[in-house]
């Protein structure tokens, strides 16, 4: 196991600091129910920066997940590629980036959780019901022959 990297999210923007690294996808728990397997590793970057007289995060992510595809349940490797811009204010101000449709608000912290911040955004970026591209679907695993209905039975009976 290693140590969660913490920032102070505001003196993080104002000094313009930057972080890098990398993370399991099987690290992230809050993923697990979504994942057709737990491999990959994903690469992130944190920077802070200063616009408009708003404290910033830029957030991105690159890498790939596993999901399981809705309609064929088969496995899907999915890209992840994300870049996600967060506003830093205060929780009392939180209500001002309800007007802003351009930027995603956070709390400011003094102590903010980079990786619980990196699966909150692969969270929100991916799809809600992964695909495969029309036509790209796997047969069924199990290759599953259609039944005969009983009532075509019954119709065969009538005859």
């Amino acid at each position: 196991m290693f140590a969660r990297p913490f920032i102070d999210s505001v003196d993080f923007a104002r000094n313009g600091k930057e972080m890098r690294g990398e993370i399991a996808v099987s690290e992230l728990s809050r993923l697990a129910d979504l994942l057709a397997k737990p491999d990959g590793l994903l690469t992130y970057k944190v920077l802070g920066f200063r616009e408009e007289g708003r404290d910033m995060l830029e957030v991105s992510l690159q890498g790939v997940c596993t999901l399981r595809c809705q309609r064929c349940l088969s496995e899907l490797e999915y890209p992840v590629k994300l870049v996600s811009r967060l506003w830093l204010l205060p929780a009392s101000k939180l209500d001002e980036a309800e007007e802003d449709d351009e930027v995603d608000a956070i709390e400011a912290e003094p102590r903010l959780d980079v990786l619980a911040l990196i699966e909150e955004e692969l969270l929100l970026g991916l799809p809600f019901a992964p695909r495969h591209p029309e036509g790209e679907c796997a047969p069924a695993a199990n290759d599953l022959k259609q039944k005969v209905s009983p009532f075509a039975v019954l119709a065969g009976l009538k005859k």
